[in-house]
């Protein structure tokens, strides 16, 4: 199945300080503050929904086309992607700005001040996905994540324009969006992901019911947190899938991203939509006791063991054969 993840591409530049902050503040000087913090530890994870997504799905077995922009200073996050079976050959490199960035400090109350730099993001707009295309010998699906709103509403538009099927994963963008504009993302998709909070904003935001955007798109999936998944389709019942009982909450950052990397490896193994969303579930649940969004492994037999625990012997004989 030949598949291409648009969406961001950024690093995630995360500091600790053993103070607090509101410590350093004075009362009468707010409306000229200038400080700096001497901060004890700095990590720097690969981060973006689309290489997250992508990072998921090599692990699993494909290999996948990444769609994005990011800076000259992209070549070390690309030879550890391309290890991980990602095809970067369509990311675009800006010959301006650097890769998108996350910057934040937080200090020992969990108070954070962080910044977000768009940087290369913004030239996703772009991108054309034909030439894409071309180069794979067609597409068999698109995942259009949260991206610069332009790119996203081009790739759409593109998809619909020359007939290749697509996944509307708009996620955090959805609040920034107006309503015109989430209405074309999502009419005509194969498939629409969020979570729980999104799907009342998308709803809230284009006007559609519930009822109306199954006329729209061929199946929703809403991510319900510890609740798992739920899939719906026009004129067929729900299907509800739990999520396997995780060793520990270390940080929830990627584990939407992981869901949908399983959830497409499933659709590209032909498996059906419930067993698609218990592997996307089972990723999820990796990547929730991870620190980091692509510092997770997989291990076959452990993820085999794992997901026959959750789901049962016959759910993990289908896709024993699958794993790489």
């Amino acid at each position: 199945m030949r598949i291409a993840v648009t969406g961001s591409i950024a690093t995630d530049h995360l500091m600790s300080f053993p103070g607090r902050f509101t410590d350093q503040l004075v009362a009468d000087q707010l409306h000229t503050v200038s400080l700096s913090f001497l901060v004890d530890e700095l990590e720097v994870r690969r981060g973006g929904v689309a290489p997250n997504i992508c990072f998921g799905m090599g692990l699993l077995g494909l290999t996948p086309a990444l769609v994005g922009a990011a800076g000259s200073d992209f070549d070390e996050y690309r030879a550890w992607l391309e290890r991980h079976r990602v095809d970067t050959r369509s990311v675009h490199i800006s010959e301006l700005k650097h890769t998108a960035r996350f910057v934040c400090t937080t200090d020992s109350q969990q108070n954070q001040i962080a910044s977000f730099y768009a940087g290369a993001m913004a030239e996703a707009r772009n991108i054309e996905l034909r030439p894409v295309a071309e180069r794979l010998g067609g597409l068999d699906l698109v995942l259009i994540g949260a991206d610069d709103p332009e790119a996203m509403v081009r790739h759409t538009e593109e998809c619909r324009g020359l007939g290749y099927p697509f996944a509307a994963d708009p996620s955090q963008q959805v609040a920034r969006l107006e309503g015109e504009q989430i209405r074309d993302l999502v009419d005509g998709a194969a498939y629409l992901f969020s979570n729980e909070y999104e799907k009342a904003l998308i709803e809230s935001k284009t006007g559609w019911s519930d009822e109306e955007i199954l006329t729209r798109v061929g199946v929703r999936v809403t991510t319900l947190g510890a609740k798992g998944a739920r899939i719906e389709r026009k004129g067929e019942p729900q299907i509800l899938v739990p999520v396997p009982q995780e060793k520990a909450k270390v940080d929830p950052t990627g584990v939407g991203d992981a869901f949908r990397a399983g959830f497409v490896a499933g659709l590209s193994w032909e498996l059906d939509l419930e067993r698609a969303a218990q592997v996307g579930s089972m990723m999820a649940t990796l990547v929730i006791e991870t620190l980091g969004t692509q510092e997770y492994e997989l291990g076959a037999g452990r993820f085999l063991e794992r997901f026959a625990l959750a789901y049962g012997e016959d759910a993990a004989e289908e896709i024993r054969g699958r794993i790489a």
